[in-house]
């Protein structure tokens, strides 16, 4: 069995979802600072490769970096490099169909911080960076952990617009969802399977993960709030 598919999905899941995170949650922070008509164009664009299919998401990142689009071109001509088909491509694909969910996450956690932490941090003379990063990002922790969660899920089990972008190279670009479409296309159901399950315990690992270190701040306020005496 050939386990290069493995270590390609958790590189590509690993390096995606730091690249969700920080465009992520940069993008939430900015974005609802803007009034509401142009909050909404620019949620709709980045919110758009979470409801398109993934292949015309795919679609649309080879037009994109092909050697005929414009960031193809660019890389072509200044690196002399070729983005479709390249190792690195499966993991460009994987950030466009994660980086929604990170930031439909982040900006949430964004909206529903309490702002009159903030404006008491603004009345002591802080500075918006600092405001940022030692008040609101430490108060949205457990929603970042979800976001990252969610995106490095995501990441791992992207199937459409990798196979669009990166295709299936065998030990260069052929994740577990890739190698699964593979296995069952050449009729080897046996390793489809094995594949098939690698992926499930993985998913279902990174899912307990996020429930666990989600639920802790349910459990505590649940620990401090005193019990009530008496009965009616």
């Amino acid at each position: 069995m050939d386990y290069s598919p493995l270590w390609i999905s958790l590189r590509t899941a690993l390096v995606a979802t730091v690249f969700a995170v920080i465009i992520g949650i940069v993008a939430a922070y900015y974005v609802i600072r803007l009034g509401r008509l142009l909050k909404g164009i620019a949620d709709g664009i980045l919110t758009l490769p979470m409801v398109l299919p993934p292949t015309v998401v795919g679609f649309f990142l080879l037009v994109f970096f092909g050697i005929h689009g414009p960031a193809g071109r660019f890389f072509l001509a200044v690196f002399h490099e070729r983005i479709v088909f390249s190792w690195y491509a499966p993991i460009i694909a994987s950030t466009v169909v994660a980086f929604p969910l990170m930031y439909r996450t982040m900006r949430g956690a964004f909206e529903q911080f309490d702002q009159t932490l903030v404006y008491a941090a603004q009345t002591l003379g802080l500075s918006n960076t600092f405001i940022f990063w030692r008040i609101i990002l430490p108060g949205s922790r457990y929603s970042m952990i979800a976001g990252t969660v969610l995106a490095f899920a995501r990441g791992l089990g992207e199937f459409g617009a990798t196979i669009m972008l990166a295709g299936n190279l065998p030990g260069k670009t052929t994740t577990l969802s890739v190698a699964v479409y593979a296995a069952m296309a050449a009729g080897d159901n046996a390793l489809a399977y094995k594949y098939v399950l690698i992926d499930l315990v993985i998913s279902f690992a990174v899912m307990l993960v996020m429930n666990l270190v989600t639920g802790e701040p349910s459990r505590r306020r649940r620990k401090n709030i005193p019990a009530a005496k008496g009965g009616i």
